[in-house]
């Protein structure tokens, strides 16, 4: 029997599976894809990190490469392969998750093929961004065009020539929103201005100066009553894009007749695509049966620690312990706290 279980084969649960194993357990790790890549394989083909590669890397292996320079998503991807290799433990892939019980004093982990593990501790590392988030917006549900959201889209190719709408203000939608710009007309739809921020203020990436000082890693997480957004980290050519109408900018339109979108100054337009740049949300599911979750399939947890079912944990969460927590330079910090705590209780 294993020691612990850890679900999910993305950044999280490698961290975890990491920080399991520095402390003498025998985890198993069930992943329900065909590697142990999480979801990076299904973003978007022009992505790349906002972190440079030397604030990147998961515990125990640097990322490869020149330090300073911005990982695009294969080099995550092939990255995470070896990550996983380099663990040495039992990664079973095609493994899905269906339901995860406690009908005694250890948790019943079962498959959708059937399998059923025993273990004392279970960790939830299917991350925050497993469910596409559609949001509640004016007509979108009676939009005869096409919706799709951002974990849905590639590249620009099959958009050629179409009339866009990009909802969302995140750093994801307007990188994806600049990518389409030169094959299809595309608006960025928001609900708010966009709030930049300078990749390098006084000559440094970003990331140097929440390391040095301390922010990055601050645990401060639990006690935010509203998780802050993240800017749109700017090297300079975002806003000049959106100031110069490549794309360009408007606010949420407030109605949909159709294909046709009515926007806030009451001009109304045909639209081809509606593509949603809106987040995620944890995808959890497997223990709904336990009890562990709160409203909206959010876990109840402090810190990563249940707050129900002791033995549980979570790795990957926004916000989990710091502002890092769901990022791959954060997890395994909070992979390893969360390691010595369940251990001590």
């Amino acid at each position: 029997m294993p020691d612990a279980i850890v679900i999910g084969g993305g950044q999280a649960g490698l961290a975890a599976v990491h920080a399991l194993k520095v402390r003498g357990l025998e985890p198993v790790l069930l992943e329900a894809g065909d590697e142990p890549v999480g979801s990076w394989p299904h973003y978007y083909d022009s992505l790349h990190l906002f972190s440079p590669a030397r604030y990147s890397s998961l515990p125990g292996m640097a990322f490869p490469g020149d330090p300073d320079h911005y990982p695009h998503r294969d080099e995550v991807i092939d990255y995470l392969r070896r990550y996983a290799a380099a663990l040495h433990a039992d990664i079973r892939t095609g493994h899905r998750v269906t339901a995860v019980t406690r009908p005694g004093d250890r948790f019943v982990v079962s498959t959708d093929s059937g399998e059923e593990l025993s273990v004392p501790i279970v960790i939830a590392a299917t991350g925050a961004f497993t469910t596409p988030h559609r949001p509640a917006l004016p007509g979108l549900d009676e939009f005869t065009g096409t919706v799709l959201h951002s974990g849905d889209y590639r590249e620009p190719s099959p958009f050629a020539g179409q009339r866009i709408v990009v909802v969302g203000a995140a750093n994801s939608a307007v990188q994806i929103a600049i990518d389409l710009a030169p094959h299809a007309r595309v608006t960025l739809a928001t609900r708010h201005p966009i709030r930049y921020a300078p990749r390098k203020p006084l000559g440094r990436d970003v990331h140097f100066w929440l390391t040095v000082t301390g922010f990055d890693a601050l645990p401060i997480g639990p006690w935010l009553r509203t998780k802050p957004g993240m800017p749109v980290q700017d090297a300079g050519g975002y806003r000049a894009a959106i100031d110069a109408g490549a794309p360009d900018q408007r606010r949420m339109f407030t109605a949909i007749d159709g294909d046709t979108v009515t926007w806030s100054d009451g001009t109304r337009e045909r639209v081809d695509t509606i593509l949603l740049a809106t987040g995620f949300r944890p995808g959890l599911s497997y223990l709904d049966k336990l009890g562990a979750l709160g409203p909206a399939g959010m876990p109840k947890q402090h810190r990563g620690l249940s707050t129900t079912h002791p033995g549980l944990g979570f790795v990957g969460l926004e916000w989990q312990r710091s502002f890092s927590s769901a990022t791959i330079r954060g997890v395994g910090r909070d992979a390893a706290y969360l390691a010595r705590r369940l251990l001590r209780r």
